[in-house]
């Protein structure tokens, strides 16, 4: 079987962490077909005026899988961010964040292994602001719905049913905000009750963070809201070497969208000494998410391979490698499982 799937390299490293996880997919021998768009963010503004064009979206709509890489986002100006955009126009509800510990990275802790579920469409980022000039006054709303919430929490549970996992950990400030968190956990304790089979708790999110930090080893699975998975997803990365190494996955009920989870990084573009973990990592999901476990299991023991040997890994973690030396090294690892 051939899997035609969406390629957004992105900028800055993007097409470099692109080229390198391609020619790790090449190595499992699953046949692929590549429907290939660089026009994303400031790329599209200059060719289509537009930093998420149609024909983009269409592609994704029409092939269910994309695999994408790292976009620049202006601060404070400039264009919208093309991952929230893109996440909202395909109603790429469940963002999926999987924090594991890699062998030989020097960490706060060396067994870490729980995955983030955040909403991914509403909340904070709905994008419903405004700003009263004469006041001087800049707000936002917070929209949380029913709907959207029930969609994200049993989306976690399913998940950890399906996977083997344990424990599903509902993070909410519903002791402040009681409308919007408060209807979130409602929702959360109404739907535990229907998977006797997995552990259910909840944390408010400061202490989320606190518990964090202190005994990741208590948590496997967490679901919140938009914002609070934002911050929560990234504390995660941090607790296993940071965002060049974890994967990231979007998913809607029609389409799902795997990316790297890091920035662009335009002052090394170019230069080969991108770290394309995180997307490689991220590309192992996908292989999972297409039905092809042995190819996926090939590729995440792989990486824990090359890790755990140390010999050649990228510069951001102490090795020495190109970017496609690291790539290279991981395709011969994972030939030999495939």
């Amino acid at each position: 079987m051939t899997h035609r799937v969406t390629i957004l390299p992105g900028d800055g490293i993007g097409p470099e962490v692109m080229e390198a996880t391609l020619h790790v997919l090449d190595a499992t021998g699953v046949s692929f077909e590549w429907d290939r768009h660089e026009s994303l963010g400031a790329a599209g503004l200059e060719e289509y005026d537009n930093a998420l064009p149609d024909h983009i979206l269409d592609s994704v709509r029409e092939n269910g899988v994309a695999l994408k890489g790292p976009v620049t986002t202006p601060v404070g100006t400039g264009f919208r961010s093309v991952n929230v955009e893109l996440r909202q126009r395909l109603d790429l509800y469940a963002n999926v964040r999987p924090c594991r510990s890699l062998p030989g990275l020097d960490t706060p802790f060396d067994n870490v292994d729980l995955i983030i579920f955040r909403e991914n469409t509403e909340g904070l980022y709905a994008g419903i602001e405004d700003y009263d000039e004469k006041s001087e006054v800049a707000e936002a709303i917070a929209r949380v719905s029913r709907k959207g919430s029930e969609r994200i929490i049993r989306f976690c549970f399913d998940y950890a049913r399906k996977n083997g996992r344990k424990l599903v950990t509902l993070a909410h400030k519903a002791n402040i905000l009681k409308q919007t968190s408060g209807m979130f956990l409602s929702i959360g304790e109404n739907i535990a009750k229907e998977y006797d089979d997995l552990a259910f708790n909840d944390r408010i999110i400061d202490n989320m963070c606190m518990q964090l930090v202190a005994r990741p080893d208590e948590y496997d699975c967490i679901v919140t809201t938009n914002l609070f998975g934002d911050i929560l997803s990234d504390l995660a990365a941090g607790l296993v070497g940071g965002l060049g190494v974890v994967a990231g996955a979007n998913f809607g009920d029609d389409c799902a969208v795997f990316e790297a989870v890091h920035g662009s990084a335009p002052d090394i573009a170019g230069q080969q000494l991108a770290n394309p973990t995180a997307l490689i990592r991220t590309a192992a999901m996908m292989l999972e998410h297409l039905g092809e476990q042995t190819a996926a299991s090939a590729v995440a023991e792989a990486v824990e391979d090359a890790y755990r040997n140390g010999n050649t890994l990228t510069p951001d973690v102490g090795g020495s490698a190109s970017t496609m030396e690291f790539a290279e090294d991981l395709a011969q690892r994972v030939a030999e499982r495939t």
